[in-house]
């Protein structure tokens, strides 16, 4: 047991260190979320524009834990005991992911709330799709350019030449393709099981019989 503990503190250190640190990174645009799209009385200030800037430029954390599916590769193939693997391994990265990717379902379902609120319920999808399509580029630039957040604040010239370049080039440009249509993908399954559970919850605590997921968002 002793040398079972021990090797599972050697697999969390050497391919799961990342994992506090990145679903902290993925949980700032969701707080950030409730404070821009759920509180009562909401007035776009310039404070809150600013905070909306910073939410944008975090929230690609969320989704990027997706491709940190790569530890997970790497770790079965280091030939570690299946045990180490299979109960402590896989569920631990499983369960990581699978909180970046809920992060970033509640954040938008929140910037959905507030935009119906507002009375654009018919630009719901296009703030979606365009939001897939800035987190896709986030995400390349953090996974392939190794750049951060708050790189658009410290060297934001650096960034927006990169990133201006990538964007022109045919393997990045694909490549961004495919992470956008994956993250696309994951959302949409993602948002309707957090639907279901939200309805189901709605139901037994609240005594509702009859809920659309649509009303979820209003209540």
């Amino acid at each position: 047991m002793r040398e079972l503990l021990a090797d599972a503190l050697e697999v969390f250190d050497r391919h799961s260190g990342w994992i506090i640190w990145n679903l902290f990174l993925a949980f700032i645009p969701l707080v950030l979320s409730f404070w821009l799209f759920r509180r009562r009385n909401i007035s776009r200030t310039w404070f809150w524009w600013i905070i909306y800037v910073i939410f944008i430029a975090f929230l690609p954390n969320a989704p990027y834990l997706l491709t940190d599916i790569i530890h997970l590769i790497r770790a079965t193939r280091a030939g570690y005991s299946i045990w180490i693997i299979t109960l402590i391994f896989i569920p631990l990265h499983v369960f990581a992911i699978l909180s970046g990717l809920e992060a970033y379902v509640v954040s938008l379902i929140n910037q959905n709330h507030y935009l119906r609120k507002e009375g654009a319920k018919q630009y719901i999808f296009l703030s979606e799709i365009l939001t897939h399509i800035l987190c896709a580029i986030g995400v390349f630039m953090g996974r392939f350019r190794r750049f951060n957040s708050w790189d658009l604040v410290t060297q934001p010239d650096v960034v927006f030449i990169k990133t201006l370049d990538d964007l022109t080039t045919k393997k990045p440009l694909f490549v961004i393709f495919i992470t956008f249509i994956a993250i696309t993908i994951s959302y949409t399954l993602m948002k309707q099981v957090t639907f279901g559970l939200m309805l189901q919850f709605r139901r037994l605590y609240l005594g509702l019989d009859e809920l659309e997921p649509e009303e979820i968002i209003k209540r």
